[in-house]
């Protein structure tokens, strides 16, 4: 995938995993309408690796999940058994080596990794690992993983997942394949979401529950923190992996990254972004003439915005569907406009009316600068910009790839200062206890830390996302075309 790099701040998603057994033998399909309905959660690279109960075969590459497969790919992927994994980098270069599932070769057999999160102690994991003589292919800390399940896997796949979550430390949600069985587990904290279900005749675990509408699925529970699920022929079962430590299920995931169809905490996340819309009006009222969503994402907060105050909701831009699927670059007079190119207002809607705008989250600024310019010179008389996101005054080491601290708008300025960056009229944050509560759970129930800076987990100061990026040696991974499906052979 090659889109437009427009000026858009947002905090960039994670990565959505995976993981089913069905009588089909068409794991590989179901897997890809699961990763389909995963899509916002990474647009890097795909992959499904699929198991026949003796062999494990792959297809991944750079793109979308309707870019990477078709027809004639998934016919090639036959078996009962499946996970698969859509990725944005949060640790390791956007390239093919670091696409998952990370597929490795063990005593016992093949088996294939997705990973969701980021591993805080993997590069202390993966020099032990390398002085003992393991080898390495990529540059993700989702490879360390994988390297340290094959070490436990003749001990059986449960007491695998144990060793092997007893040396790791920071987020994962992780669906594993092997010949026979499919795992899934989460870390102690629950940082990253991970959903377990029926899909016709056999078992689904997924990064959301958006992912089992689409296959016809049913939902059957979260994985609590340090749990485990495997799944084969004979059905599902639970297992605790690791004692969990706390719940500190990242509240990102609420606000901005999950799908608003979603259900986590027992609760549907539209709805939840609803309340804080509503929180946010009592918070920080104004007056105004309407309440004017940034697409998409504003929408449900914005409508709740408009029910609590009764200033009416009205569509103030329009949003083009399609505009990070063309492979032409523009210009740098283009990039500028980068806010234009997606985003068009409805002058009719804007011109003389003061104006609430309402959004997720601001990040860098940018792009709420240029929002606030563009309705401004759409003729609005004022334009009061309420945010659903706290300040965001941290970076995330969780698997979010966000700015560093010096980037961060709230790191650097007061909120006054932002408002006068932006060019708005007003500026309004919602408090984290109101985004709490909106959700319905208590304020420890959640990480908090690119808000508060309290990292649940003690973050190394020198962490980066290209901690172990280095210039890969010719040969260290070898990819292997049979037609249009590629085989990891490692």
């Amino acid at each position: 995938m090659n889109g437009l790099p427009l000026h858009d701040d947002r905090p960039k998603e994670e990565c959505g995993v995976v993981g089913l057994y069905t009588p089909s033998e068409e794991a590989a399909r179901v897997a890809f309408f699961a990763l389909f309905a995963l899509q916002h959660r990474g647009q890097e690279s795909a992959g499904i690796a699929v198991s026949d109960g003796s062999q494990v075969r792959m297809h991944k590459d750079m793109g979308l999940v309707s870019q990477v497969f078709n027809e004639e790919i998934l016919r090639g992927l036959s078996g009962s058994m499946a996970v698969g994994h859509t990725r944005y980098s949060t640790m390791g270069a956007s390239v093919l080596r670091n696409a998952q599932p990370i597929y490795c070769q063990s005593l016992v057999g093949e088996i294939a990794v997705a990973h969701n999160g980021n591993l805080i102690n993997a590069r202390e994991l993966r020099k032990e690992l390398q002085a003992e003589g393991e080898h390495f292919d990529g540059s993700n800390d989702s490879e360390v993983i994988a390297r340290l399940l094959v070490r436990s896997l003749h001990l059986g796949p449960e007491e695998a997942v144990r060793e092997t979550m007893k040396r790791l430390k920071g987020a994962y949600s992780v669906t594993v394949l092997t010949p026979q069985v499919v795992l899934g587990f989460r870390d102690p904290y629950g940082v990253r979401p991970l959903i377990a279900g029926r899909v016709d005749d056999g078992f689904l675990v997924a990064s959301e529950s958006c992912a089992f509408g689409p296959v016809g699925g049913t939902i059957e529970r979260e994985l609590e923190p340090g749990e485990m699920v495997l799944i084969d022929r004979n059905g599902m079962r639970f297992a605790q992996g690791v004692d969990a430590v706390r719940r500190a299920m990242c509240l990102f995931e609420f606000i901005y990254f999950a799908r608003p169809d979603s259900r986590m905490y027992g609760t549907v996340l539209y709805t939840a972004r609803e309340r804080m819309g509503e929180r946010l009006a009592l918070e920080h009222p104004v007056e105004a003439d309407a309440v004017v969503p940034v697409p998409d994402s504003g929408i449900p907060a914005a409508l709740g915005y408009s029910r609590q105050t009764g200033i009416p909701f009205v569509e103030g831009m329009t949003k083009s569907r399609y505009i990070h699927r063309t492979f032409i670059q523009p210009d740098q007079r283009m990039r500028e406009r980068g806010v234009r190119m997606k985003l068009t207002p409805i002058i009719e809607h804007i011109a003389g009316r003061r104006l609430i705008l309402v959004d997720d989250s601001i990040v860098r600024a940018t792009t709420t600068k240029q929002i606030v310019r563009l309705l401004f010179e759409a003729g609005a008389s004022e334009v009061h910009v309420r945010i659903t996101a706290p300040p965001i005054r941290f970076p995330c080491f969780y698997g979010i790839d966000m700015a560093s601290r010096g980037e961060l708008a709230a790191a650097k300025m007061t909120i006054d200062e932002i408002c006068r960056h932006v060019g708005a009229t007003s500026l309004g944050y919602l408090s984290i206890p109101g985004a709490c509560e909106a959700v319905g759970r208590p304020t420890d129930d959640f990480c908090l830390a690119c808000f508060d800076g309290e990292y649940p987990l003690p973050v190394p100061e020198d962490l980066t996302k290209q901690a172990f990026e280095a210039p890969p040696e010719v040969g260290d991974m070898e990819t292997v075309r049979t037609g249009q499906l590629k085989l990891m052979e490692v």
